[in-house]
């Protein structure tokens, strides 16, 4: 099917018998078009179903109205979460969000970041899987300010949202020894993310002086797959060799390995093994045995993200200095039935 050409202002300007500087006027300043002219306008753009294009009249500009968002994962609902948070807070503003999901892969993660430079993004915000620092310091030497969304920034000059994963994982494990609990597993990965080593380290934290053990099983992502792999993995062993505690480094892949473990036995969990995983999703508490969680604020998180960028926005455009802030908020523990049974 032949696609028809799209209508342009010019068109409009021969249908109404006008300038086109008075189209423009009609679509722009139309308080200074006498009301007959701009009736006739109006109906000519009716007529012929002409659709302004803002995208290249901001491109002339340089002044885009879309934000560029990149997520590790849009199918964990943490991040469904912080998105919903940036698009809340951006539409306040009258802006609109483009977003990628790197799937926790570099070349995914790249291939967006030239598609948000090429699209002029006003700015950026992103939760980075690899190094990609000096991508985001041209993005800088070129208006395109960038915030770091669910990752604490130490080492560059950015904007950050975060939370304290070390404190989360010393709460989750320091629950779980206040359990009478004492071989514990972490389970995430891959061990190269920020979020997971943090929430390993502060596991480490808890069981240090504690009498408790700590076995690290590191997973290729952090999806129900990956913890239904480690569960039929744990089920396999003989009662005496599994861990009588897992931390899962989010709630995906505890929630796996619930699915697997109540396979075996739906009493292994938390009879046997008590189970509490990392960010408090929706499902968390929905769960056949609701899941022990780590909070995270996830739509706020989102919304401090876009405030921190707006402010960078204010001073670029005034002339002033950027200053960078780095918000870290403070996880929370959630008790449900997944830690609550008899050692």
């Amino acid at each position: 099917m032949k696609r028809s050409p799209a209508v342009s202002i010019r068109d409009v300007a021969e249908r109404a018998g006008v300038a086109l500087g008075t189209v423009s006027n009609v679509l722009n300043r139309p308080d200074k078009v006498a009301e007959a002219t701009r009736k006739r306008v109006q109906d000519a753009i009716d007529e012929l179903g002409f659709v302004r294009n803002d995208a290249a009249r901001q491109l002339r500009a340089g002044l885009s109205r879309t934000l560029g968002l990149v997520v590790l994962d849009v199918g964990n609902p943490f991040f469904t979460a912080v998105s919903r948070g940036v698009e809340d807070r951006a539409a306040q503003d009258g802006l609109s969000v483009l977003l990628g999901n790197s799937d926790e892969t570099e070349s995914r993660e790249a291939a967006h970041l030239d598609l948000f430079e090429q699209q002029r993004v006003r700015g950026l915000l992103i939760s980075p899987v690899g190094d990609v620092y000096e991508r985001l310091r041209r993005l800088g030497r070129r208006g395109t300010p960038t915030v770091l969304v669910d990752r604490l920034v130490e080492d560059h000059p950015y904007s950050s949202v975060s939370v304290d994963d070390v404190a989360g994982g010393r709460l989750a494990v320091e629950h779980l020894v206040q359990t009478g609990r004492r071989r514990i597993a972490f389970v995430g990965g891959p061990a190269g993310l920020r979020q997971v080593a943090d929430r390993r380290t502060g596991a480490e934290q808890a069981v240090a002086g504690s009498g408790a053990s700590l076995e690290i099983i590191e997973t290729d992502g952090l999806v129900v797959g990956d913890g239904h792999a480690v569960g039929a993995a744990l089920a396999a062993r003989a009662a005496g060799e599994r861990p009588d505690a897992v931390f899962a480094a989010n709630d995906l892949v505890a929630i796996g390995l619930m699915q697997s473990l109540a396979m075996l036995d739906h009493r292994l969990v938390p009879g046997d093994i008590a189970l509490i995983g990392y960010d408090d999703i929706d499902f968390a508490a929905a769960t056949v045995i609701p899941l022990s969680s780590i909070r995270q604020p996830a739509e706020l998180i989102g919304r401090t993200a876009v405030e921190l960028l707006l402010r960078e926005l204010e001073a670029i455009g005034s002339g002033q200095e950027v200053e960078h802030e780095q918000v870290v908020f403070q996880p929370e523990l959630v008790i449900r039935a997944s830690t609550a049974g008899q050692v």
